[in-house]
């Protein structure tokens, strides 16, 4: 029996929620499994809990990076991200799970930083 594939879990800040909706409705179109916060989480529902299965529970995790992201020095979405890349650190090396994905003319400096080598850094993003 294999195992039903798991879904890729997309990451971004508020400002680009947008952005976050095209990416969904392309990956989805291409028959691609997406947990996107804005269709998956009901009201009442225990979001913090769900948002941290689904890191835990996915395929790929997918942080849209973009200038909104370098400027906000704090936000859930990084939390998120260190999530993942705790994650990561239990992976093997060729392990494909981070896969960041940079919207605008953002230099790749946080897109590097959330790489599968940033298990190695000690450092989350």
């Amino acid at each position: 029996m294999t195992e039903p594939l798991k879904a890729v879990f997309l990451s971004y800040a508020s400002q680009d929620a947008e952005a976050a909706r095209r990416t969904c409705d392309g990956l989805r179109a291409a028959g691609i499994e997406v947990w996107f916060d804005k269709s998956e989480l009901r009201g009442g529902d225990v979001w913090d809990h769900k948002i941290r299965k689904q890191i835990y529970d996915c395929t790929l995790f997918v942080p849209i990076v973009s200038a909104n992201t370098d400027a906000r020095t704090e936000g859930y979405f990084r939390l998120e991200w260190k999530l993942a890349v705790e994650r990561s650190r239990l992976m093997s090396d060729d392990a494909a799970f981070l896969v960041p994905v940079v919207i605008d003319s953002t230099l790749d400096a946080a897109a590097a930083c959330l790489t599968n080598s940033a298990r190695y850094s000690g450092r989350a993003c």
